[in-house]
């Protein structure tokens, strides 16, 4: 069985799970017992096999005991990104019809700004909650620490925004069975990287992301530990290898860049020896970052491609890359197609849009155009990512999202930006693209075409930046900002924004 229930009759004291800020530690039999008590009151609040919830809070205790509780009523959970403003973290709350709500003291200020305008019944907090809250942590130890009767397998509906720049609630099919069965997910994680019972998997990075949320969660239920940072402090991470000897982890490439560029003396101090996988995916990791990598922790780096809606998946071993630098993999979920802008599949080695037919299935959330859209004639399914295929089946990502920025392993969408500069009154048009950074892999760069060329200044460009500030997450602002007499476009009105991306990385080579 595949959940804490079988581990906390086996094994009852072992830690599910540590956050190793805190110290905190939750045991198998804790995490079933608060699990179980958290499914209750979901159940109590109203919301049935099927419904939604909302979890906006930094790594904590219970963020998982959270996840866990949705997980075993049949619910789909949905952890809300920490650095929305106030207004995107409503909309995802309208969108998924969200029954409760569950959040912390640091963000009581944030949400207590949208808590007037949403219907919703059921506002819960953990820790102490402020005015208009309820005490989650109070409410649940109230409930039976038993199962409850109806227990079905939940899921995670994570948010990811689209190249439109509304925020896209990307499902996946309730299984219809009970918790503890063996799932695609088990199935997938468990095959490739060996989580089992004696698996110490460091996570680094917030939990309300896909990756770290799955993989953390799949290592709990097939009996592993796992160990949290609230925050990721290269150093730190390399202690918490050599002090918990860690079996397993997880990055994104700038968290190798930053672990890279620590001193050699530092770097040197830890035993590193426990490590036997070392699993990074979420954006591109430039060649010569992953070569040091290599050299540094030996042949134990595993790097897959996929997104949030999990259509396909490759994934590529360390002997693999080094015989195909550059490659994410070969599928092992779903069958690679590369396909033309039509959707018509493309010769071997020729550029297109990356398709898998046969892999999981997805649908986006209210949203059924964007659905249809992201597959072709033969139902093949697309994230819109570019790549090529070599004549040995492996996947080379060319572009990503076709203009996404990828900066420290987060999904930034241009349009979405782009929107909020051409509501500044000096603006005519604009275009966001992601410039080389070497700490984040890219960063956001707006390029502009002003309604008054003459009113062009750095005093202008910090406005429009601070206009960016004022209306979107602080992530997604740019940068820096240049002015251009006139942005590129074709006579159809699309902007060749390949062109001005290519111009900027040639700059910066």
């Amino acid at each position: 069985m595949y959940y804490p229930t079988h581990y906390s009759v086996t094994t009852p004291d072992k830690i599910a799970f540590q956050l190793l800020g805190s110290g905190e530690t939750v045991s198998f039999r804790q995490l079933e017992e608060r699990s179980n008590q958290a499914a209750r009151l979901f159940r109590n609040c109203g919301a049935a096999t099927g419904d939604h919830i909302v979890i906006l809070m930094e790594n904590n205790r219970q963020f998982l005991e959270l996840c866990f509780g949705a997980d075993r009523s049949g619910l789909y959970y949905t952890a809300v990104n920490t650095h929305l403003l106030a207004q995107e973290v409503e909309y995802i709350a309208r969108d998924c019809g969200a029954k409760v709500f569950i959040t912390s003291p640091k963000y009581a200020e944030l949400v207590s700004q949208i808590k007037p305008r949403l219907n919703i019944k059921y506002w819960f907090m953990v820790g102490d909650p402020a005015e208009g809250f309820e005490g989650w942590d109070v409410a649940s130890k109230k409930q039976d620490p038993l199962p409850i009767p109806d227990e079905a397998q939940g899921l995670d509906m994570l948010y990811s925004s689209g190249t439109t720049g509304q925020p896209k609630g990307i499902q996946w099919p309730l299984l219809m069975q009970p918790p503890g069965q063996r799932t695609m997910l088990i199935d997938l994680l468990c095959g490739l990287y060996r989580y089992d019972q004696n698996a110490r998997y460091l996570s680094p990075a917030p939990l309300y992301h896909a990756a770290p949320m799955r993989h953390t969660m799949t290592v709990i239920k097939g009996g592993g530990t796992a160990f949290i940072m609230e925050r990721f402090d290269a150093e730190k991470a390399l202690q918490a290898i050599e002090t918990h000897r860690i079996t397993h982890s997880q990055w994104v490439p700038t968290m190798f860049v930053r672990m890279l560029k620590l001193p050699e003396e530092l770097t040197r101090r830890y035993d590193l020896s426990s490590l036997k996988f070392a699993i990074h995916a979420a954006a591109p990791c430039p060649i010569d970052v992953k070569e040091k990598m290599i050299a540094w922790w030996g042949p134990i780096i595993y790097e897959y491609y996929a997104g949030t809606e999990n259509n396909g998946f490759c994934a590529i071993t360390t002997e693999e890359w080094l015989s195909h630098k550059g490659s994410v993999g070969r599928a092992i979920l779903g069958e690679l197609h590369i396909c033309d802008e039509n959707g018509i599949e493309l010769p071997v080695g020729n550029v297109g849009e990356v398709y898998f037919a046969n892999g999981h299935p997805f649908s986006y959330h209210n949203d059924p155009a964007k659905t249809v859209s992201s597959r072709n004639a033969q139902q093949w399914t697309t994230l819109g990512d570019i790549g090529r295929v070599d004549e040995d089946g492996y996947l080379y990502l060319v572009d990503r999202k076709s203009f996404l920025i990828i900066s420290g392993g987060v999904n930034i969408y241009p349009q979405e930006i782009e929107d909020v500069i051409l509501s500044h009154p000096a603006v005519a048009d604009a275009a966001v693209i992601g410039v080389p950074n070497e700490d984040f892999g890219e960063e956001v760069k707006a390029v502009i075409q002003l309604l008054d060329p003459s009113e062009a200044s750095d005093d202008l460009a910090t406005n429009i930046i601070e206009h960016c500030k004022a209306n979107l997450s602080a992530f997604k602002c740019p940068r820096s900002v240049d002015f251009m007499a006139e942005l590129p476009r074709q006579p159809t009105g699309k902007l060749y924004k390949r062109l001005l991306r290519e111009q900027y990385v040639r700059l910066a080579t």
